[in-house]
């Protein structure tokens, strides 16, 4: 990996000197100066940047600047007119290229690249999904490996716990100045939820308060350096050398004697194919017995509608699951079971395509009005509109009769499974990705990070819904969504629905919102009530997505567009826990263990809040007392990652002492197969089991 960077970073290096070439002469020797010239101020020694504080130093680049200005410096003026053009001719080429390359990245990579995205921001997107770390100014180092530290720092390996040989990871550099002009989450949210339980900062926090320095390096060079905020440590002179501050290891907290949380390891989206049957169960095997190897709990797997129910109503095939519940059964693992009744594929980390079943696809064709709607009319068949949930339009049954004939089935065909204990949790799906949402900023219909979405309210069951509740506040006029709330890749400021001061606090936007929002939560309550009833003595759940994106809004547009009410004067979590109490039902929620390090820019630019959203969906749940369940919702295997995650699973310093209920990791694949992402695991394993490990530091 470390000679495909470099190969990609000399790509890069020979497109710029290219770009160099197509510029007029007139600002060319001008243009090559000043970068010579910003060179000179910038690369100290060793690659370390030097402060601007000799004045001595400046006046000589002075005056190389203005030589350099000068008439008779332009050595390379009597260049052919030709070859100039001939040039300027390869340029445009290289740079029609360059545009067709970024064209397909957007269209079918799922790469968020800006309008104007150059060679260097594909470099980085492409080190990024190789496991890299890319800094805003181009510092780039491997984020699970032993190799070499921005700013010459060296790696520090650690002890594992499993066979106490080196395997720990190099941790991310220091967040020192990230969040500067914003509040911290903890700050943000005990000004937003009074009363409200916030975890303790920890002692491994990388925050921008932590900055532990202690000498690693020593340079040559004759200038004090400034603190760069984004690299790993801090740097200072001391007799003429340069000494780079590297982070010591920093105590860990010691989950020895806590809780005991189950942790669950999410199967691979096509472990069955669409014929229902088992895909490599001999590789499965040999996997599960790893995982089971280090105490994992059990496994986690979609059962999908567009599978088993694929060809014509009422006909299931379960024939796959079956062999494959039999496998976790013999190797004495526990089952969690989704029923999926969404498709997949689409969406970002989807690696494969299963479609809603035929027969409805069909029903589809004659009337798309059973599929969500945007503004323009787009439909999105990814899952049913909420509004047929009453409507006999599915072969003369209603969407939520063809749930629950679908729970049914399960239940009987698995009743051995349910007795014995292996089925310790059903999950719900209620919508996209099988979370209770709207499908509001879908990949496919061109949304990007960190874009609000769009209301999917315009097919003509939901409208008629709408009508009625205009009809019913007698206001008719009110009977049409909102006109102003922009497009799915809108900001919040760009729109009047939406900014500060805007119609969602109206009376009308009030009126909407209300509307909109509680359709999803009865949605939820007929499914769910269902699902009791088939499953009944076994725990059942629904997922709540984590939309952090304009958290730090007074609106909350990006919450607002996929069904939650919940803008800074309102809480929308409390109307879903309370429906999830009613039926006796856990909430599964993604957990933010994001890498601050790798996203902090896009986290600011979107006003992003993860964890203030956490606390609040989790402190939603507890009030109620219902079981939460969490899994991560990035791929995650680094010890960092680990402990955001472990922070909170286990809150510290929780005066009743809650905990989730159970954890699952998506997803299982080769790369956790490895052997240093394999031994970091099974120390997380340990810890969420409340076991002792060795080697507290991070």
């Amino acid at each position: 990996m470390a000679t495909e960077m470099q190969k990609l970073i000399g790509a890069a290096e020979e497109d710029d000197e290219e770009e160099m070439d197509v510029k007029e002469e007139d600002d060319e020797d001008e243009e090559n100066g000043q970068k010579h010239i910003a060179a000179q101020m910038m690369v100290g020694v060793d690659g370390v940047m030097p402060s601007p504080s000799s004045s001595s130093q400046f006046q000589h680049q002075q005056q190389l600047q203005e030589q350099v200005s000068t008439p008779t410096g332009g050595a390379r003026r009597s260049r052919p007119l030709e070859e100039k053009e001939r040039t300027k001719l390869r340029e445009r080429h290289r740079r029609a290229i360059t545009a067709r390359i970024l064209a397909g990245l957007r269209r079918h990579g799922n790469y968020n690249l800006r309008v104007r995205a150059d060679i260097n921001d594909v470099i980085a997107a492409l080190a990024r999904e190789a496991g890299w770390v890319v800094l805003p100014d181009g510092t780039t180092f491997p984020s699970r490996s032993q190799g070499s530290r921005p700013a010459g720092g060296t790696s520090a390996g650690m002890t594992s716990s499993s066979s106490q040989m080196v395997s720990q990871q190099t941790p991310p550099p220091s967040l020192q100045g990230v969040s500067s002009g914003y509040r911290t989450s903890v700050e943000y949210n005990a000004c937003r939820m009074k009363g409200v339980f916030m975890p303790t900062p920890l002692p491994y926090d990388l925050s921008s308060n932590a900055h532990s320095r202690s000498p690693g390096m020593v340079g040559d060079g004759g200038e004090q350096t400034e603190n760069l905020p984004l690299i790993a440590g801090s740097m200072e002179a001391v007799n003429d050398k340069q000494i780079i501050g590297l982070p010591p290891k920093l105590p860990e907290r010691d989950f020895a004697g806590t809780p005991y949380v189950p942790v669950y390891v999410m199967l691979p989206l096509g472990v069955i194919n669409m014929k229902c049957e088992l895909v490599d169960p001999d590789g499965l095997l040999k996997q599960l017995r790893v995982l089971k190897s280090i105490n994992v709990d059990g496994v986690m797997v979609d059962c999908w509608w567009g599978i088993v129910e694929a060809h014509a109503p009422r006909e299931y095939n379960w024939n796959g699951y079956r062999r494959l519940f039999q496998m976790v059964r013999e190797l004495k693992l526990r089952l969690q079971v989704v029923i999926s009744f969404h498709e997949c594929g689409g969406n970002v980390g989807d690696d494969v395509c299963i479609p809603l079943p035929h027969w409805v696809a069909e029903i589809g064709r004659s009337n798309a009005d059973i599929y969500f709607a945007d503004r323009e009319g787009r439909r999105n068949p990814e899952c049913l509109s909420l509004g047929i949930d009453k409507e006999r339009v599915l072969r003369g049954r209603t969407a939520v009769e063809v749930y629950f004939d679908y729970m049914r089935s399960f239940r009987v065909e698995f009743e051995e499974f349910f007795e014995d204990g292996i089925i310790t949790m059903i999950e719900v799906g209620l919508g996209p990705c099988g979370e209770l949402r709207y499908p509001s900023y879908p990949v496919k219909h061109g949304w990007r990070y960190p874009g609000i979405g769009e209301f999917q309210c315009y097919d003509q069951y939901m409208l008629k819904s709408l009508r009625k509740a205009a009809e019913m506040r007698a206001h008719s006029f009110w009977a049409r969504g909102p006109d102003n709330a922009g497009s799915y890749n809108s900001r919040p400021h760009e729109t009047g629905f939406f900014c500060d001061g805007g119609d969602y606090d109206g009376y009308y936007g009030r009126f909407f919102l209300n509307w909109y929002s509680q359709l999803l939560v009865d949605h939820g309550d007929r499914v769910l009530s269902l699902a009791k009833l088939a499953f009944e003595g076994t725990c059942i759940a629904a997922k709540l997505p984590g939309i952090y994106w304009w958290y730090k809004t007074a609106s909350h547009a990006s919450e607002l567009t996929a069904g939650f009410y919940n803008p800074c004067n309102r809480d929308g979590y409390t109307a879903i826990a309370a429906m999830l109490k009613k039926h006796g039902a856990a909430l599964n929620f993604a957990c933010a263990e994001l890498h601050f390090l790798e996203q902090h820019e896009d986290l600011r630019e979107a006003l992003a809040d993860p964890q203030g959203l956490v606390w609040q969906v989790l402190n939603a749940a507890w009030d109620v007392c219902i079981p939460v369940a969490s899994e991560n919702a990035l791929l995650c295997h680094d010890r960092l990652g680990y402990n955001k995650i472990l922070d909170n699973a286990k809150p510290v310093n929780d005066p009743d002492g809650r905990h989730f209920s159970s954890f699952t990791y998506l997803r299982l694949c080769p790369l956790l197969m490895e052997r240093q992402n394999f031994m970091e695991f099974e120390r997380f394993v340990k810890r969420m089991h409340g076991e002792a490990v060795l080697d507290h530091q991070v």
